[in-house]
């Protein structure tokens, strides 16, 4: 997901960083991503094991204090937000700037991510404490994609490829968005009743399985390294 992020402009330099619970440990133990590398030079034997009070427990490398304070408590307040995503893609961050800026129920992946948005209108200042990370989790809740204000986005979910699936196609729709709101006319609004309400928690999503295994393909063939 690293390497894709990088491929797709997800990364804002060394500032960004995905997270996974791992399964199977005594302890609550999450892998991460350490300060100061770029997403597209990451390799899998980079990332470190940390547990839920920021100590690096396995690998080389730092644990960013940011990333602590968003990643420990979304995980201590959703356990089913397995795998936490938190980048600067260029469209979600740019609407997040826009003042009063939601999904238009405009294009047909908003009937189901309308519903599982939700939008940080408070989060002005840095992350900087635990108490900041325990506001954002609270206000994500069961939702899996958060829009922060002139931030960027965090997406959840229960595995990696549902998470990296959410934020692709929340950026995609995005896109489209801005694309047509620089035509200046307004947006078309899709009925009400075509929305597919969220029912979390989540369940079996076939396609962001495959969508993502076909990324892995293209890596396979032209980044092998990134297994390593």
């Amino acid at each position: 997901v690293f390497r894709i992020g990088a491929r797709l402009g997800w990364n804002e330099h060394i500032g960004n960083h995905n997270s996974l619970m791992l399964p199977d440990e005594a302890e609550p133990r999450f892998l991460i991503n350490p300060r100061g590398y770029l997403f597209q030079e990451l390799k899998a034997s980079d990332l470190i094991v940390c547990d839920l009070e920021g100590r690096v427990l396995r690998g080389a490398g730092e644990l960013r204090k940011v990333a602590f304070h968003i990643h420990t408590r979304i995980h201590l307040a959703n356990p089913a937000a397995t795998c936490v995503i938190h980048v600067h893609p260029r469209h979600l961050t740019a609407l997040s700037m826009v003042q009063g800026a939601e999904f238009a129920l405009s294009h047909h992946n908003n009937l189901l991510l309308n519903d599982r948005t939700v939008y940080d209108d408070e989060g002005d200042q840095p992350v900087h404490s635990n108490e900041e990370g325990d506001r954002i989790a609270q206000l994500m809740g069961d939702k899996t994609i958060m829009l922060m204000r002139g931030h960027g986005v965090t997406v959840v979910g229960p595995t990696v490829h549902d998470a990296f699936d959410e934020c692709y196609m929340a950026e995609r729709t995005c896109m489209y968005q801005l694309t047509a709101m620089q035509t200046g006319l307004p947006l078309h609004k899709l009925p009400e009743n075509l929305r597919r309400n969220h029912q979390g928690p989540w369940g079996e999503k076939l396609d962001a399985r495959l969508h993502l295994d076909a990324w892995r393909r293209v890596l396979d063939r032209e980044e092998p390294d990134y297994a390593r």
